[in-house]
């Protein structure tokens, strides 16, 4: 077969790509870990999948496509929410209906505001619809400058994003502390809250599907893929309003969420008890991590995440290789690295080369 070269000439211009978005990077995952290291760079679950929701997956068929409407899935996440089952939208994770969302709200000219540092999708999402990004800067403990959000909104905010726990810094929103802010965004501004490690938090964590009623203008975005172990499936949803969960429905990619992740959805809920222990057991290992890193010298927040961050600074790519160097693949973010909690096996393993960054590069934990 003869190889295609692609060459652009006077006679073969290049396709004209939006300038916006040929200077986005696209989004790129944790890195992948040799056999002999642990992957720590994507928030994974390290358990192995339920038996019934392998079970599930058996029962799916591939030669059909799904039920685009994910209507029983939905029914079992309004009776769970309280709420009508046209207040559930299910997507290819809860990403992809951040994606829908924005594109549905927001376009050139528009506005929407983050916390930053937070989830580095965001900022590709935005620039894909078109919008602008207004990126707020976090509070010196990590966590979000909700007054400082508030007060960015002008007549171009279309959309805002609250993330709980936040993603990399593992900091959380209070319920005091989101009343106050959604009393000062106004009613006709989406608010996105994104609480896809909400399973990791403790009491003091604002649950937004209990602020729901109080807030029209409030989408509650969750997802399978941390607490339940099904990221490989992408499968996520949304609660909130049906208008708003129809105006994401039509920018969605339609009969994007398969069959499989629909009954491992339904086979995970109907077996909270096994994944609670599973929770606990993730928690009780990131207090562990956390109290030993500050033991040795690290200034980390407390994280309600499955993750722990380390604030590295400038000293970060230098850091991240070297546990690299020592075994552990952690996610390298600009001012900081995130590493996921694993399995019980690797916690030895990051702690000594988080020990050795310390002695080797103290500026780093400062």
């Amino acid at each position: 077969m003869r190889k295609v070269a692609w060459v652009t000439t006077a006679e073969n211009p290049p396709v004209r790509i939006r300038p916006e978005i040929a200077a986005t990077q696209p989004y790129r995952q944790g890195r992948q870990a040799a056999p002999d290291a642990f992957k720590l760079s994507s928030n994974e679950s390290p358990f192995a999948p339920h038996p019934a929701v392998t079970a599930a997956i058996a029962e799916a068929t591939i030669n059909r496509y799904p039920d685009a409407s994910a209507q029983a899935l939905r029914d079992v996440l309004a009776a769970r929410h309280g709420v009508s089952s046209d207040m559930v939208h299910v997507g290819a994770g809860s990403v992809s209906i951040l994606s829908q969302l924005i594109q549905a709200v927001a376009g050139p000219g528009d506005e929407v505001i983050y916390s930053w540092r937070s989830f580095e999708a965001y900022p590709g999402l935005v620039t894909v619809a078109g919008a602008n990004s207004v990126q707020v800067p976090s509070l010196t403990d990590h966590r979000h400058d909700l007054p400082a959000m508030a007060a960015a909104v002008t007549e171009r905010t279309r959309a805002i994003i609250v993330c709980s726990p936040n993603n990399p810094t593992g900091t959380i929103v209070t319920e005091d502390e989101f009343t106050a802010f959604m009393a000062e965004v106004p009613r006709s501004v989406l608010v996105m809250f994104d609480e896809a490690y909400i399973e990791f938090a403790g009491p003091d964590a604002a649950r937004g599907p209990a602020l729901l009623a109080e807030h029209p203008n409030l989408v509650v975005l969750k997802t399978f893929s941390k607490a339940y172990g099904l990221a490989g499936l992408r499968i996520g949803y949304g609660l909130g309003a049906p208008y708003i969960l129809d105006a994401a429905r039509a920018t969605a990619i339609p009969l994007s969420v398969t069959e499989q992740g629909q009954r491992a959805a339904l086979a995970a809920l109907a077996h909270e008890d096994d994944y609670r222990q599973q929770l606990d057991e993730i928690i009780a290992r990131r207090e562990q991590i956390t109290d030993a890193l500050i033991a040795q010298g690290w200034k980390v927040p407390r994280s309600h995440g499955n993750f722990v961050w380390l604030p590295t600074g400038d000293f970060t790519t230098a850091a991240a290789e070297l546990f690299m160097e020592r075994g552990i693949v952690a996610r390298a973010l600009g001012e900081g690295i995130r590493i996921s909690i694993g399995e019980a096996e690797s916690v030895d393993t990051l702690l000594k080369a988080a020990a050795e960054v310390v002695a080797k590069l103290p500026s780093a934990a400062q």
